[in-house]
């Protein structure tokens, strides 16, 4: 009961008028490496379809579609999406020295952590619908390719 009232007025006072502007400076970055995670799925899918139309080779398109699987493991594709929220690191410096802020690292850890989680989820959703239309007519498997890419985009 002693410490809640000088707590709150501290947060009250020192913390929470600048809560939303720490928002939207941290959400740049971040906003930033997750439109990379779907930059990247976009063109890995457009590549695939690509590719299918100049070869219209069903085995040579499920082996693709494997090599989709793999894409959040991929640390070199994915690097691009990790550089993104190293930003994060200065930020937080200032937040570290303002508010004691610790453990910046962990942060942006776990940052990129989410956005390999999300590549993970994007890619096997993508496998999941696109799955049964595999034995489709080869004319129209461009097209559905294009149609789950935009679905799981979306």
């Amino acid at each position: 009961a002693t410490v809640s009232e000088p707590a709150q007025k501290c947060c009250t006072e020192n913390i929470q008028p600048f809560l939303t502007s720490i928002l939207e400076e941290l959400m740049g970055p971040v906003s930033s490496g997750f439109t990379e995670v779907r930059s990247l799925f976009d063109k890995e899918v457009n590549e695939i379809i690509q590719n299918f139309q100049k070869t219209n080779d069903i085995t040579k398109l499920k082996e693709n579609v494997d090599q989709l699987m793999n894409l959040p493991f991929n640390s070199v594709k994915m690097e691009p999406c990790y550089l993104k929220v190293n930003l994060l690191q200065e930020l937080l410096q200032d937040l570290k020295s303002r508010f004691k802020v610790y453990h910046i690292d962990f942060v942006v850890q776990r940052t990129q952590n989410f956005m390999q989680e999300l590549m993970e989820n994007a890619v096997y959703t993508f496998e999941q619908l696109f799955s049964p239309s595999r034995q489709a007519d080869s004319a129209k498997v461009a097209t559905t390719i294009e149609k789950v890419k935009l679905r799981v985009l979306k």
